[in-house]
């Protein structure tokens, strides 16, 4: 998954990677606030985003760079 979602940010232009990233995070939000309240049937889904939420932001600085 690492490396097909990484592919898919690189084809994404910077504002749509921010548009992605903010999604991200109220998705990241919402986890931890189920996590607290009740438990998450898959603890590793905050992980998962938290690392697509790096991968997004890695793929704008490379861009601004260029």
């Amino acid at each position: 998954m690492k490396s097909s979602k990484l592919k898919e940010y690189e084809n994404m232009t910077v504002e749509e990677l921010r548009k992605e990233i903010k999604e991200l995070k109220n998705e990241l939000f919402k986890l931890r606030f189920q996590k607290a309240l009740n438990g998450l049937d898959n603890p590793k889904k905050v992980t998962l985003v938290r690392k697509n939420i790096a991968r997004a932001n890695t793929v704008i600085t490379k861009k601004n760079n260029n």
